[in-house]
């Protein structure tokens, strides 16, 4: 009787045992696939933002190879072609995404966002008019803006441009596009008013100081306006506003302007130099 309560006893040691063992394999796996999916995201994270973008394609096409329904995997190879300025292919990708059953509505804004640097407006605009008018965020706005643009529909422009800065912390960029739209429409005053508040809210932004020059020269206003900038911002100013005196007729005045950027360059100055040559030997 000792001997069966004993063998009794053992088994049952040897039965807890085995169920401790298989929790414990169970438990050492869940925590493998735990780190295996932290160091995935991490290295996900890694191939959108500092990786080279072709690099990311890479990784993420292999990836789907293995995971082919899996949403943020899909999202990545479309960001990845996006930032490789593979525009034509990341729209097939994003289309992909927005097919997906965990897809949204910002997966639609993306894909419109591609059609449009695809060059592919109507396609674009088909894309925006299926999102739900409740999904409001500024870079559906800035898309809506840009295709009222297009479109020459210059009060529903108008009306995009202001919702979509009054989304954003960060209202710069589309301020630029805001002035320029301006300037299209030979609103150069409005236009040179847009792009002061833009050069205001980020003063590094050179191309909206560019396009500042371009409207007070549509104005004849050749001077430089107050804004900041460095000695080598400050000659590429004075010779986009030379160029822009010499296109209205103003030939004098955009040679003066030509020598001033050739001198106010702190290297040689090839374009205005050949620029002001080709006015001088003509």
């Amino acid at each position: 009787m000792r001997h069966f309560v004993l063998g009794t006893i053992c088994l049952a040691g040897l039965v807890t045992m085995t169920a401790c063992s298989d929790k414990t394999d169970e438990s050492v796996e869940r925590a493998i696939q735990d780190v295996n999916a932290v160091d995935e995201s991490n290295l996900s994270d890694v191939m959108l933002t500092v990786a080279d973008p072709n690099e990311g394609i890479s990784y993420f096409q292999r990836t789907l190879k293995n995971n082919p329904d899996r949403i943020d995997i899909q999202r990545g190879l479309a960001i990845s072609y996006v930032r490789a300025k593979r525009y034509t292919e990341a729209v097939p990708a994003w289309s992909r995404v927005t097919k997906h059953k965990e897809s949204t509505a910002n997966d639609l804004v993306d894909l419109a966002d591609s059609q449009i640097r695809a060059g592919q407006w109507d396609a674009a605009e088909k894309t925006l008019d299926s999102i739900p008018p409740t999904h409001e965020t500024f870079k559906r706005y800035r898309l809506e803006a840009m295709i009222a643009d297009s479109n020459k529909e210059w009060n529903r422009a108008d009306s995009f441009y202001e919702i979509a800065v009054g989304l954003t912390t960060r209202p710069a960029g589309v301020m630029n596009n805001w002035g320029y739209s301006k300037l299209t429409r030979g609103e150069y005053a409005e236009a040179e008013r847009l792009f002061g508040e833009a050069i205001r809210q980020d003063s590094t932004l050179f191309t909206a100081k560019n396009n500042m020059v371009l409207a007070r020269g549509a104005q004849r206003k050749y001077t430089l306006p107050v804004i900041p900038m460095v000695q080598t911002e400050r000659a590429q100013l004075l010779h986009t506003l030379a160029l822009s005196a010499i296109k209205q007729g103003d030939t004098e005045t955009g040679k003066v302007l030509l020598r001033e950027a050739v001198e106010t360059h702190p290297q040689h100055f090839e374009a205005a130099v050949r620029a002001l040559d080709a006015l001088e030997n003509s």
